[in-house]
């Protein structure tokens, strides 16, 4: 088990400081996927902007949830509406949208695959190019499970999720579905008084200077919750081993 704290590197702008749900950075552009029902989106804008350069709104009936780029594709998933949308990432042109077979929380991709989570203790590996379930990954840390998982990013060949609720990242094998690594992201916290939503829920992995693959370990990422007035961007930097660390991602009731 690998230990991180934080060191806070910048803090960027939130354009629209929407209520995320999930976060993609490439190519120099960041998509962010807004929820809550009449409100939920597509964006897209550069980092350091103060407003978006795209925005594309979804049904007022649909709740839009995680996002992953594959390929020419950006999947979103919604919450509890059993639908995934396929958009063009340049024009957010929606191209399909598909039935999906559980809540739609987090989502990332792998490369071979695609991985989601439902705000339980499993992942779900999926057919990038359809979606269609292939194989249940159960996360456990020290044999406890882990609920809760919320949005989901791939680095450094592990699976990379928030806790619903609380300020820790977990790192996670994709074989044994083991949390091997745990991040204390307080320090990229924000104080929101009276706001019990306003959560961490947002990880996008910073590319690594000169092209480096995910052969390298992961170090640097974008950081964002729901409605949260900043993206932290910050560095993994080694923290104290702790003990029962299966404590630590329990989400709170």
């Amino acid at each position: 088990m690998r230990f991180h704290r934080l060191k806070v590197l910048r803090r960027l702008p939130h354009p629209g400081r929407g209520f995320t749900q999930g976060l993609i950075l490439a190519g120099g552009a960041v998509w962010e996927s807004t929820g809550l029902y009449g409100q939920s989106s597509l964006r897209r804008y550069r980092p350091g902007a103060g407003q978006w350069e795209a925005c594309a709104p979804l049904p007022p009936e649909l709740f839009a949830e995680g996002i992953c780029l594959a390929g020419e594709t950006i999947w979103q998933l919604t919450w509890r509406e059993r639908t995934a949308l396929r958009w063009h990432p340049g024009t957010l042109a929606l191209l399909e949208t598909i039935p999906y077979n559980r809540e739609g929380w987090g989502i990332c991709n792998t490369g071979d695959h695609i991985l989601t989570s439902d705000g339980s203790g499993e992942l779900v590996r999926r057919d990038p190019r359809t979606l269609a379930p292939l194989e249940v990954i159960r996360v456990r840390c020290e044999g406890e499970r882990v609920g809760g998982l919320n949005d989901l990013e791939w680095s450094g060949g592990r699976i990379w999720a928030n806790i619903i609720t609380r300020p820790y990242l977990a790192g996670i094998d994709p074989g044994s579905g083991e949390v091997t690594d745990i991040v204390d992201a307080r320090l990229a916290g924000e104080h929101h008084g009276g706001d019990p939503q306003a959560v961490l829920n947002g990880i996008a992995a910073m590319p690594r200077p000169g092209g480096a693959g995910d052969a390298e370990e992961p170090t640097e990422f974008l950081l964002t919750g729901k409605g949260w007035r900043f993206l932290h961007h910050v560095r993994l930097i080694g923290g104290r081993h702790r003990r029962q660390p299966a404590r630590l991602l329990v989400p709170a009731d």
